[in-house]
């Protein structure tokens, strides 16, 4: 443990732009939504008669009371999750990237204790975490919300950010390589989502399988019920598992080598058969690829599946009724639902852009590209063969979401035919927007490699002007930020090519800031 708080001041001075960004960014969230769901949902009947239904239930879990505090609780169900991917990915950052570009080996050779990295990580996290936890606790409570529930609030979005960051760090341990640590642990984050949502989908429609809610961490904080139950004993339990993981990624620490994982790296052909830099460059993403086009397709089946069960809500309140008559009923509110979801899916599909570019980065920094570079192959070449999987690998996982969607939601609407088009287009629609956040990601690599990093500050902070423009009325210029913002509501909007052409132009000059400047400037650059 010598040396962690050293490497803790490290870790907050590299991370002294993004770190207060997104705590300042999601302690904001709930206190938005306060205001603005109070307006909407004044009475305890609309707040129930709003959250009854099979598609919500799927999403954000079973709402626990009608008071608004608990409504509010409810309607925040995601955003736990994005403070667990936070977590997980902020301490894979600081640890196994951290190996794998040589600087821990670096650090290790002065006097830094063994455990000393892991330590900085998961402290820096479990410290980040309580913060936003305090924050938001305040927050609730200067919106006139009780103090206890205001607590228990904060406590359900702190233990979470902090179990996954201890997920994290036992998927650090695991492989040599940060790309496959990043997957195991989202893995375990969304099978963690899947498990909530699967029991307690059973338990509204009384089926057999209600207990998996119970095998899911996710399950675990929701079932707090702040301003309600106040189930204090279920933080205990997931501080008692983040202990349990900790001491976990601390014993797995101490039986494999620095820079090596221990799972076993598989070992390639005896003779080379790549024959081209696009060969190299498949061989590296085809994992990758394959990993995010089964998750999508997964997801669009999630979506899809719920969706008929939106316009439920509408059957039993009157007042909802007339509300969604005027915007063009049960339609109008399915396809409202489908563009949002479908906007989340295209986020998601950013963060497969900018991780499949950082990949160029990966291989310059670890040395890799060298050789590579040595042959006949020019920087540009080279960039291509990566960039090909940047530009065609979302709109493959997009078109599997699309497609799969398509079919559940026509499938029970009796309608594959015609849905199965409308939800294909409504989920490549949002290629545009995930190719622009992919092109900055490249311009970042040209221009500033040591920050190329910084590149998933995009997809963050898109996804929280999707999240507070849910909750509250922003500014246009804010949300225009957002190139998700400009592009046409689909399905059930109208298509305008002028957005698209735009937003494609600026993804090309973009693209060609980066290659002009990956060929001037030095590589390797550390």
């Amino acid at each position: 443990m010598t040396g962690a708080f050293g490497l803790v001041r490290l870790i907050l001075r590299r991370d002294r732009i993004v770190l207060p960004l997104w705590i300042v960014f999601l302690a904001v969230i709930p206190i938005s939504f306060v205001s603005s769901y109070g307006d909407l949902f004044p009475t305890p009947e609309s707040r129930q008669s709003y959250a009854n239904n099979a598609g919500f239930i799927t999403l954000y879990g079973e709402l626990g009371g009608t008071s608004l505090g608990e409504f509010v609780t409810w309607r925040l169900g995601f955003v736990p999750l994005i403070v667990g991917l936070i977590g997980l990915l902020t301490v894979i950052r600081h640890t196994r990237v951290e190996e794998e570009t040589g600087r821990s080996e670096l650090l290790g050779s002065s006097v830094v204790g063994r455990h000393a990295g892991l330590a900085a990580a998961l402290l820096t996290s479990f410290g980040a975490n309580l913060v936003l936890g305090v924050l938001i606790a305040l927050g609730m409570q200067s919106q006139d919300q009780p103090l206890a529930g205001s607590v228990a609030l904060g406590l359900e979005f702190a233990s979470t950010g902090g179990l996954f960051a201890a997920v994290g760090a036992v998927a650090a341990q695991l492989t040599a390589n940060s790309g496959t640590a990043r997957g195991i642990a989202i893995g375990v984050l969304g099978a963690s989502f899947v498990l909530r949502a699967g029991g307690d989908t059973s338990a509204h429609t009384d089926g057999p399988l209600a207990w998996l809610s119970w095998l899911s961490p996710v399950g675990w904080a929701q079932r707090i019920h702040p301003y309600g139950a106040n189930q204090w004993w279920l933080g205990g339990l997931m501080l008692a598992a983040t202990v349990v993981l900790v001491v976990a990624a601390v014993q797995l620490a101490v039986r494999r080598d620095v820079g090596s994982g221990l799972l076993p790296a598989r070992l390639g052909p005896a003779e080379g058969r790549l024959g081209s830099p696009l060969g190299l460059a498949w061989r590296l993403h085809r994992g990758l690829l394959a990993a995010w086009t089964i998750a999508f397709a997964l997801l669009g089946l999630l979506f899809g599946g719920v969706a008929e069960g939106v316009g439920d809500m509408m059957r039993d309140d009157p007042q909802i009724q007339k509300i969604f008559e005027r915007l063009g009923g049960a339609g109008a509110l399915i396809d409202s639902f489908l563009v949002g979801v479908m906007t989340i899916t295209g986020l998601i599909a950013s963060a497969y852009a900018v991780q499949a570019t950082l990949r160029l980065r990966a291989e310059e920094s670890s040395g890799r590209a060298e050789p590579v570079l040595a042959t006949a192959t020019s920087r540009l070449h080279w960039a291509a063969s990566h960039l090909v999987f940047t530009l065609l690998g979302p709109a493959i996982a997009l078109l599997a979401s699309g497609v799969a969607a398509g079919l559940a939601y026509g499938s029970a609407v009796g309608d594959v035919d015609g849905q199965l088009p409308r939800l294909i287009g409504s989920a490549l629609i949002q290629l545009p927007a995930v190719w622009l956040l992919g092109a900055l990601t490249l311009a970042l690599f040209g221009l500033i490699p040591r920050a190329s990093q910084a590149a998933w500050a995009g997809p963050s902070i898109c996804l929280l002007i999707g999240l507070l423009g849910a909750g509250v009325q922003l500014a246009p210029w804010i949300k225009d930020i957002s190139p998700y913002t400009h592009l046409p509501q689909l399905p059930g909007g109208t298509v305008s090519a002028v957005p698209l052409v735009v937003l494609l132009a600026i993804t090309t000059a973009l693209t060609a800031l980066g290659l002009t400047s990956l060929r001037h400037r030095d590589l390797p650059t550390s």
